[in-house]
């Protein structure tokens, strides 16, 4: 059951989020960015005692978060959602904090270019061109972990894609939260949790993925990797409210993953807001789904760069957020 607090949260997304937005792209995308880029709140959420340093070099750009004293050689490369149109790693930083501290790791944000002013595949390329950067410092792919939510969720595994279509060495693990996988919107849960969904209308999926994709079709498998071949990937974690209309779309990549061999596995939680790990400081689930992404790359990397084998996994798993 949800917290108190979820709850209190998810009434107030309803609120001030949950429209049927119509109008121009320019509206859209001016609804979207105000409703999205709540910097002001990230600041307040922000520990005072994390370690920010913005990059912009080599055509990256993005940032830095880690924890002063924590030394671990690990890097989570982390995708931001915002549906291509918005959000920035400024307004994840209270999420990205404690993912750091949790995992005890670097986490690199990237700031990629958003839509319309850089359409698809502009994310792509940005998101790739950074992973080379970070290899370029000399930091091996056993040691980078890979994330996104929502659209950076797509963003992450199309990444993956079209890094290994490249001949580039793919990172160890992956985790998404409530992953935009699916473009063409064609879940059944795009109608099923159209009113549980506490953010999103069925509807306004398919004018921001007009947005973003620009003629390219919705089922290319760049911009909708569940259409996507996705053999060779590393480890795939995916974390999905059952009240999403987006819970499809992490359902369809965890079973197109597992049909092309990819270990795999889905995490349910109960009647969360979409991607809940990024309200830190606001929702108590937050924190708790970050320590389970902390455990898994424990386990699942961590332990396997000291020589000892970590268990494989696959199938559903509902947790406790």
């Amino acid at each position: 059951m949800p917290s108190w607090q979820s709850r209190i949260l998810q009434l107030f997304i309803r609120l001030k989020m949950k429209r049927h937005v119509t109008g121009t792209e320019q509206q859209l995308v001016a609804f979207a960015r105000k409703h999205m880029d709540d910097k002001r709140l990230a600041a307040r959420l922000t520990p005072k005692d994390v370690r920010i340093r913005a990059v912009q070099e080599d055509g990256v750009k993005g940032e830095w978060v880690w924890w002063e004293g924590e030394n671990d050689p690990h890097v989570i490369f982390y995708l931001h959602g915002g549906g291509y149109v918005a959000c920035s790693p400024e307004n994840y930083r209270p999420f990205t904090a404690e993912l750091s501290k949790q995992a005890k790791a670097r986490v690199f944000a990237l700031d990629y270019r958003l839509a319309p002013e850089h359409r698809f595949p502009a994310p792509i390329e940005d998101a790739t061109q950074a992973y080379r950067w970070l290899l370029a410092q000399g930091i091996a792919p056993h040691r980078i972990i890979i994330g996104g939510d929502s659209a950076g969720g797509g963003l992450t595994i199309a990444t993956l894609v079209a890094l290994r279509d490249a001949g580039v060495p793919l990172p160890a693990l992956t985790f998404c939260f409530s992953p935009w996988t699916d473009l063409a919107a064609t879940g059944v849960s795009y109608v099923t949790n159209a009113r549980r969904d506490p953010m999103f209308h069925a509807e306004t999926f398919r004018p921001i993925a007009g947005i973003y994709l620009n003629g390219a079709a919705a089922t290319n498998p760049l911009a909708s990797p569940l259409y996507a071949d996705l053999t060779g990937l590393p480890p795939l974690h995916a974390f999905v409210s059952n009240t999403e209309v987006l819970y499809d779309d992490a359902v369809g990549l965890i079973a197109r993953a597992e049909q092309y061999g990819v270990e795999a596995r889905l995490h349910i939680a109960d009647r969360q807001p979409h991607v809940w790990p990024i309200f830190v400081g606001m929702i108590p689930e937050a924190p708790v789904t970050i320590g389970e992404v902390a455990e898994l790359i424990e386990r699942k990397v961590k332990l396997k760069s000291l020589g000892q084998v970590a268990s494989t996994f696959s199938g559903v798993e509902r947790i406790s957020a």
